[in-house]
């Protein structure tokens, strides 16, 4: 029998293209494991800071050393390389992306993949987009009946406005949302630059911040609660994993406390009722099903205990699959070990479109 050769595509253009090569390297080894070496051949593709995308040997070599390569300043040159692909790219039989944040989890290279006609791991164009724009995300949220914090939705001209209406705009999040408060941009994933705020001064700060990164900007009421999160697997039917719990020392569950081993805890299973547990499973099944997800999600809750709530907070379609990564080690716990998830992902792929 022939091998399926599997198209690893990682790095990017985004500010987690560090974590995506961590996340590329576990999954190569997954689909070179035992039992999966028989199946797959790999082809990895790694795509630089600046968009060139580099073919196997040197993909290789950066998935070897988890380093990424540096980028060349010489614009004509850039221009001249961007949209060579390898030759190999033609050869992929099915594309794992595992391109985190912007231009890699928000339909841009799901659209890519689409127009390729080859069959790839994960969400299509449109729950890749809704699944990263947290704004219209909640309004899809809404739409399907799961409670969730109160939040304002802000363009970057409110911001960045002359005059200034901060004054105005600072009144109405105080009124609807009060403190502490987090202030996010839409599009970005990893807890890249979200605040935590607690008043006036602090909130213009973290406005201006926000919209350094994006145009959208979403503020979110803080909620006293425990922080749960859900993994999914599967296409029409999909399965929900065992629920872990997250805990940390840290102010909130920034980049730094989510990527650094020894940050934060994790607790899988997490210590709820039955009844708490079912509800989160059910509520992340809805969750992927309410913004099209297909293949992988991971679903974040917070768990108010003080009076039973449970509040969606986010979705990912692509998380991260690095060592302190909570998606594949909630489906370890849930009986699915890191090679046969990889394995089940790609055949996800392969029925989805087939489809």
């Amino acid at each position: 029998m022939n091998k399926l050769r599997v198209g690893l595509l990682f790095g990017g253009c985004s500010g987690e293209h560090e974590v995506s090569i961590v996340s590329a390297s576990a999954i190569a080894k997954a689909i070179l494991a035992d039992g999966n070496s028989q199946k797959y051949e790999l082809l990895p593709f790694y795509i630089q800071k600046d968009g060139i995308w580099q073919g196997v040997e040197v993909s290789q070599q950066v998935l070897d050393s988890k380093q990424p390569l540096q980028t060349s300043t010489d614009s004509d040159s850039l221009k001249a390389k961007l949209w060579q692909f390898p030759p190999q790219v033609t050869e992929v039989d099915v594309w794992f992306p595992i391109l985190h944040g912007p231009n890699g989890e928000d339909g841009t290279v799901q659209g890519l993949l689409s127009l390729m006609q080859v069959p790839f791991v994960g969400t299509g164009v449109l729950g890749s987009a809704v699944g990263m724009d947290k704004i219209v995300m909640k309004m899809a949220f809404a739409q399907a009946g799961l409670p969730q914090v109160k939040y304002m939705a802000i363009n970057r001209s409110q911001v960045w406005s002359n005059p200034c209406v901060f004054p105005k705009l600072g009144d109405e999040i105080e009124a609807n949302l009060g403190y502490p408060c987090f202030v996010k941009p839409a599009n970005l994933g990893s807890s890249v630059g979200i605040s935590k705020v607690r008043s006036r001064s602090e909130l213009e700060v973290a406005l201006d911040n926000a919209a350094s990164y994006d145009r959208r900007i979403i503020v979110e009421a803080g909620v006293k609660a425990r922080e749960v999160e859900c993994a999914v697997l599967g296409n029409d039917n999909p399965q929900a994993s065992v629920v872990g719990e997250i805990t940390y020392n840290s102010d909130f569950y920034d980049y730094e406390t989510k990527y650094t081993e020894g940050k934060a805890d994790l607790f899988i299973p997490a210590k709820l009722t039955l009844e708490i547990t079912a509800k989160v499973q059910e509520m992340a099944i809805q969750a992927f099903q309410a913004v099209d997800a297909a293949g992988l999600a991971r679903v974040d809750f917070f768990y108010v205990e003080a009076t039973g709530e449970v509040l969606i907070n986010e979705i990912n379609t692509l998380p991260g699959f690095t060592s302190t990564s909570m998606y594949p080690q909630l489906w370890a716990a849930s009986g699915v070990s890191f090679a046969e998830l990889v394995d089940r992902l790609i055949l996800a792929a392969l029925e989805r479109f087939r489809k």
